[in-house]
């Protein structure tokens, strides 16, 4: 049965940010997930028990305890909330996974910034923009946040994510940057979280790390990327329209 299953009723969390980061292009929700759990050494909270995740067991270098694919890490200071995910989430069951979620999310009033890569050959800083369901253009004008510069859409379950969001009219924002297609692309997250996370959840963030350490972060998320490279359709992106036409 489709649930999320909280393991620390002991955290009191209200009206918490969550962070969104699932596999995607230049893995942007990936890689600034996984920081975030790291840096803030955030506190395992929740199984994501959802149709449509793969059904695995992950376990990690010196840690004998296995762990479902998707997780939802707490930091109850800061109220913040972070979906950790090991695993993409497959096309074809993303409405059923967008719907369980949201429903959970509505339930426990938890704003949520979904992330997604938009593909691009850049030099320099990534550009982002920001979208918004709800009373999320209000947010993102309060973070100073733009708005695209160009028709688009977001593919994938990020997209599923902010589809049902609006169905439902729930509070969300979706931050889309500039992000390498083939490789990982710390300087990519580093961007939305500087420059979208910070604001939107009103935490401070260090990321230096991202830049001192770029080049390990992408050989350590390497393997995750080529396979969403073969699974091309599984992957969270954001398309100009004119793809869709």
């Amino acid at each position: 049965m489709a649930h999320i299953a909280v393991h620390r009723d002991d955290l009191a969390l209200e009206s918490p940010t969550l962070v969104e980061g699932l596999p995607g292009v230049g893995l942007v929700g990936k890689i600034a997930a996984d920081h975030l759990v790291e840096t803030f050494e955030m506190t395992e909270y929740a199984s994501i028990h959802c149709d449509g995740l793969p059904e695995i067991a992950v376990y990690r270098q010196g840690d004998q305890q296995l762990k479902p694919p998707v997780r939802l890490y707490a930091d109850a200071e800061r109220e913040l909330l972070v979906l950790q995910s090991d695993a993409p989430v497959s096309p074809s069951t993303a409405d059923e996974f967008a719907t369980c979620l949201t429903g959970w999310l509505a339930d426990n009033d938890v704003t949520p910034i979904y992330l997604s890569g938009m593909p691009a050959k850049r030099e320099g800083t990534a550009s982002m923009y920001g979208v918004g369901t709800g009373d999320g253009k209000a947010l993102l004008s309060g973070a100073d946040i733009g708005a695209p510069t160009i028709d688009g859409a977001v593919t994938g379950p990020t997209g599923a994510l902010l589809h049902v969001a609006q169905r439902q009219g729930l509070d969300s924002v979706g931050l889309v940057v500039e992000a390498d297609k083939q490789f990982p692309d710390p300087a990519a997250a580093r961007v939305v979280l500087q420059d979208g996370v910070q604001p939107l959840a009103g935490i401070d963030i260090d990321t230096e790390v991202l830049v001192e350490h770029a080049e390990e972060i992408s050989e350590a998320k390497a393997d995750l990327a080529a396979q969403m490279q073969q699974a091309n359709d599984e992957s969270t992106s954001a398309k100009p329209l004119g793809m869709f036409q």
